[in-house]
């Protein structure tokens, strides 16, 4: 049986594959592939088994979510070891202080709370630098401020992640920008949003994730 890897009729390349007698059914190796793989040539002209995109949204997490209204986080577990891209989006949230906005990952062991790097600025020039967790703004944030973002952490390499992102307000003129990088202590596995304080309540909005890999 020969295969064209091309569906033209010139400029293809053929190779050759077992196939059942009497058909033209390729016969696949007993094993090989699976339900995240498809066939590929990689450019090789060699047929063979590739993981394939994979591209999940979660379900989105109201601020009430799982029907209380005293949630001081927004926690996401689970997350397949597959991904290498995760978006983070805001709409519409707001919490109950001025405590800032925190975003941190984590691993089997739990979320990590430390040795986070980079940088967070607003469209006025001011600064602060990450430690805890990635801050969402400089200083405090508003109680009555309903905030909109797009965050993007990126697996760079083993357990090491870059974040990048971009938050603003609804109700005001504010936008703020940040970068910075995590070295997890394992495999990446969940994602919380928070408050620096910890104490303060989600009243509005809703947080959701986009995994990719």
């Amino acid at each position: 049986m020969t295969i064209r890897l091309n569906g033209s009729t010139s400029g293809y390349t053929e190779i050759d594959a077992p196939a059942v007698a009497g058909s033209n059914t390729l016969v696949l190796p007993t094993g090989n592939g699976s339900a995240d793989q498809v066939l590929s040539t990689n450019g090789s002209g060699t047929l063979s088994f590739v993981d394939r995109g994979r591209m999940v949204l979660e379900t989105a997490k109201a601020y009430n979510w799982n029907g209380l209204s005293t949630n001081t986080s927004l926690d996401f577990t689970g997350i397949p070891s597959w991904v290498k891209k995760i978006t983070v989006m805001f709409q519409g949230v707001s919490t109950s202080g001025t405590s800032n906005y925190l975003l941190q990952i984590g691993d089997s062991g739990g979320i990590e709370t430390s040795n986070y790097l980079g940088t967070v600025s607003n469209n006025a020039g001011t600064v602060s630098v990450f430690s805890s967790g990635y801050l969402l703004q400089p200083g405090s944030v508003v109680a009555a401020g309903i905030y909109h973002a797009q965050m993007t952490l990126c697996n760079i390499d083993g357990n090491t992640w870059s974040v990048s992102g971009a938050v603003g307000r609804s109700d005001a003129t504010n936008m703020n920008t940040f970068q910075g990088s995590k070295t997890l202590s394992g495999t990446l596995d969940r994602v919380r949003i928070t408050t620096v304080n910890g104490t303060d309540t989600f009243d509005a909005g809703s947080v959701n994730l986009l995994l990719e890999g």
